[in-house]
C-alpha cells in the first residue's frame, strides 16, 4: 500500500509539472486585441483535413493530435463544420479541461458556417450544432466561411459540375451572425475569404464589426492591399495555408512550393530556424494571426517554437518581394457564383 501511495503521489507531481510547463509555454504566445476588446492568440492550430470523410481511426488521431498541441502550449484552435472533425476536437479540449490542464477561458475556439447554411434562419441552428459537436456552451469566434451561398444540398451541381447557388446575400447572413453574438453563442464574429468590396458591404450594414478576415496568406500571396484595408478598419487578417499546404490533394508536381523557396531557406539558415518557422514568424511580425495545420507532434512543436528570434525588416521585405499572387485555394467549382471573391480585389 505504501508503494502504491508513493506511486500515486509521483503521478500527481508529474501531472502538476506537465500542467505548469504547458501553461508557461502558452504564455509565450503573443495576444492580439480585436476591435471589440477580446484578446486572441496570434498563433493557432489549424484542424483542416484533406480527407473528405474521416474514419474512426482518423478521428481518434485528431483527438490525440489536439491534446498534444494543447500540451505543447497551443491555446487557439481553428475549426469548421465542413472539416467534419469538431466532435473529435471538442473531445480533446474537454478532456484537457477535465484533466485540469486548461480552463475553458484559456482556450480560444474558432468555427465557421458553411455555404449551405447562409439563410438567416439556418445560421444560429448551424452554430448550435457546432456547439453540440464541440460540447461547448459558446465559441470564441464564428466566421462566414465563404462569401457565396450554395443550395441547401451542399454537393448539388449543374450539368457542368458547378455548385448550385442559392442567391442568398452575405448581408443577410451577417445580420444572423450578429444575433449569434447577442444570444451568447459566440463572443466574436468575422469572415473568411472576403475581398475588399465585400468587406465594405458588410461594414455598411454592420452593428457588430467583423474582427477578422481569414484568408490564404504566404509569401507567394502576401495580401498586402487587403491587409492595408483591414488594418484601416481594425480588422485582423488570419493566415490559413501559411506553409503553402503542400499535402493538398490537388497539389501538382510542377507548382511552386513556398517551403522549397531558396530565399526562405537562406533566411532560415541565418536565424538557425526551419523554413516553416520563418514563414510563421513572417506572419506574426506582420501582425497577422497565423494557423498552421499539423497533426504531427514534432511539427507542432517546431511550428510553436518561434518566440526566441525576430526577423529583421530587411528579411521581411525580402519575403514580401516573393509575392506572385499564387492561390492554392481557389474553389473553382464556385467561380460562376455572384459572390465568388477572387475577381474583384478593389
Amino acid at each position: 500500500m505504501e508503494v502504491f501511495n508513493k506511486f500515486a503521489v509521483l503521478l500527481i507531481i508529474i501531472s502538476l509539472q506537465l500542467t505548469t510547463f504547458t501553461n508557461m509555454a502558452s504564455k509565450l504566445v503573443k495576444m492580439v486585441t480585436f476591435n471589440n476588446g477580446q484578446l486572441y492568440p496570434i498563433l493557432g492550430l489549424g484542424t483542416w483535413q484533406a480527407t473528405a470523410v474521416l474514419n474512426e481511426s482518423q478521428q481518434s488521431a485528431i483527438v490525440d493530435s489536439v491534446k498534444k498541441a494543447i500540451d505543447i502550449g497551443y491555446r487557439h484552435i481553428d475549426c469548421a463544420t465542413i472539416y467534419q472533425n469538431e466532435k473529435s476536437v471538442g473531445k480533446a479540449i474537454n478532456d484537457k479541461i477535465a484533466d485540469g490542464v486548461i480552463k475553458r477561458d484559456e482556450v480560444f475556439v474558432t468555427s465557421k458556417v458553411w455555404n449551405d447554411k447562409h439563410r438567416a434562419e439556418l445560421v444560429e441552428e448551424a452554430l448550435k450544432n457546432t456547439l453540440n459537436d464541440l460540447s461547448l456552451s459558446y465559441i470564441d469566434l464564428y466566421l462566414i466561411h465563404w462569401p457565396f451561398a450554395t443550395s441547401e444540398d451542399p454537393n448539388a451541381t449543374d450539368s457542368e459540375g458547378r455548385l448550385l447557388g442559392s442567391g442568398i446575400s452575405y448581408l443577410e447572413t451577417w445580420k444572423a451572425m450578429e444575433r449569434c453574438v447577442q444570444n451568447g453563442l459566440t463572443k466574436s464574429i468575422g469572415v473568411s475569404n472576403f475581398n475588399i468590396r465585400q468587406l465594405k458591404d458588410i461594414l455598411k450594414i454592420a452593428t457588430i464589426k467583423p474582427v477578422v478576415n481569414q484568408v490564404e496568406c504566404h509569401p507567394y500571396l502576401t495580401q498586402k492591399k487587403l491587409k492595408e484595408f483591414c488594418d484601416s478598419e481594425k480588422i485582423f487578417l488570419t493566415a490559413y495555408g501559411p506553409l503553402g499546404s503542400p499535402k493538398r490533394s490537388w497539389a501538382t508536381p510542377d507548382e511552386s512550393v513556398i517551403l522549397d523557396e531558396p530565399l526562405v531557406k537562406q533566411i532560415g539558415d541565418k536565424y538557425n530556424k526551419t523554413s516553416p518557422q520563418i514563414l510563421i514568424k513572417f506572419q506574426i511580425q506582420r501582425g497577422i494571426i497565423v494557423i498552421p495545420k499539423s497533426s504531427n507532434p514534432e511539427r507542432q512543436k517546431e511550428n510553436f517554437d518561434v518566440w526566441d528570434f525576430e526577423l529583421s525588416q530587411e528579411d521581411i521585405d525580402l519575403l514580401e518581394s516573393l509575392n506572385r499572387n499564387i492561390r492554392y485555394f481557389q474553389f473553382t467549382t464556385a467561380k460562376h457564383l455572384k459572390d465568388y471573391p477572387f475577381f474583384d480585389e478593389a
